[in-house]
């Protein structure tokens, strides 16, 4: 329980169903941080709000102190990616190693069989259903809420124990119950923003994380090898990133790439920014087995199964939370690795970001973007 509402409700819906709910709530924040989780997830205020709603909807509510996993599995995990030159995605580690991961060593000293949390997706077991023994993954019925993106690196162990009782509501929806509970947390603002960065101002966090002297300085360079000027430091560039770059240009100046060997920057036009094709590694399949397992089979939305998914598939991919989708080929590779062409260039595909692939609404798995391959100059000729 986060304290906030879509929590709250989920608690209460499972006990309608006839679930014996326990709220957990999970303490992230070391006691010398606590001024910058006062108004986050988590924070003391709402420890309070879930304890609040946990007491208002009769069930008993704990706290479990996870500061020290939380800074070594996710704030630590988010600082090392920016110096890798890559841009991390902390909720959805946050999600694998915490959430579904250590909370459940917690689940099973209180003898539970499921860990449910408010997410907005659908998990379907393997008794909901008779075309296969996997839990299957789902979009979220209310497309402006779907976080089934968040949930791709869960494995099926950790899916077959899961429960999303909002996948199939509304926001809307959810408020009207709690306001019909008479919860006090029925209006309260949604959590948006990273947790633990103030003001979202990831930059301001890593210097107060890592400290200035430990930044890795060096050049921006354009696509042809020509020095541009000096940088303070490579965890201050994404791919994409327009603003903060030396002026002096005909055309608008973007990061096309990040060489986290030479601590190099590489920008170019927006032109520069479309990707073809790119890989993945640390693929997680959920729907089917693997594209190079005799087994695999994906789930269509009638319910039935296709044993044709082997070797290459289409598929619908999202290379970041806000992005739409778009049709692409996914070509296995050896060592939990992907290639992915796409039918439409897409613009600023970024390392260290989640490629998310789709069947219609059927989560099939995902992976964790490399560095590209891209359409223009190849970035290995740039010289050293």
């Amino acid at each position: 329980m986060s304290g906030g509402v879509d929590s709250s409700v989920a608690g209460h819906l499972l006990r309608e169903q006839g679930y014996e709910v326990i709220g957990v709530t999970m303490k992230v924040w070391p006691q010398d941080c606590i001024s910058r989780a006062e108004d986050k997830c988590c924070g003391p205020q709402a420890i309070a709000d879930a304890r609040g709603v946990a007491y208002a909807l009769g069930f008993p509510h704990y706290v479990i102190d996870e500061a020290d996993q939380f800074e070594e599995l996710v704030i630590n995990y988010f600082s090392s990616e920016y110096r890798a030159g890559r841009t991390p995605n902390p909720c959805v580690m946050c999600n694998e190693k915490l959430k579904f991961g250590n909370l459940w060593q917690k689940a099973e000293t209180l003898e539970c069989d499921y860990i449910a949390t408010g997410h907005y997706a659908i998990i379907e077991h393997a008794d909901d259903r008779d075309y296969n023994e996997r839990a299957i993954l789902r979009k979220g019925i209310d497309p402006r809420k779907d976080q089934s993106y968040f949930l791709f690196s869960l494995r099926q162990e950790q899916l077959q124990r899961a429960l999303t009782p909002l996948g199939r509501m509304t926001k809307a929806e959810i408020r009207a119950i709690a306001r019909e509970l008479g919860l006090k947390v029925a209006d309260k603002a949604d959590s948006q923003e990273i947790c633990f960065v103030p003001g979202q101002d990831y930059k301001a966090f890593l210097r107060s994380h890592l400290g200035e002297n430990e930044f890795h300085r060096g050049g921006i360079y354009d696509l042809e090898g020509n020095f541009i000027a000096a940088h303070e430091g490579i965890e201050m560039f994404t791919i994409g990133q327009r603003k903060g770059l030396p002026g002096g240009s005909a055309q608008p100046r973007y990061v096309v790439d990040l060489d986290p060997e030479t601590n190099r920057v590489i920008v170019g036009s927006a032109e520069d920014l479309l990707v073809e094709e790119f890989e993945v590694e640390r693929v997680n399949w959920i729907s089917i087995a693997g594209l190079d397992d005799p087994s695999a089979g994906s789930p269509s939305r009638t319910g039935e199964s296709d044993p044709g998914y082997k070797e290459e598939i289409d598929v619908t991919v999202k290379i970041r939370y806000n992005h739409p989708g778009t049709r692409a080929t996914i070509m296995p590779l050896e060592k939990q690795r992907a290639r992915i062409r796409l039918r439409e260039r897409q613009k600023a595909v970024t390392p260290g970001q989640a490629a998310v692939f789709y069947d219609g609404d059927v989560v099939l798995g995902g992976g964790w973007i490399c560095r590209q391959v891209r359409a223009g100059p190849a970035l290995a000729m740039i010289p050293a």
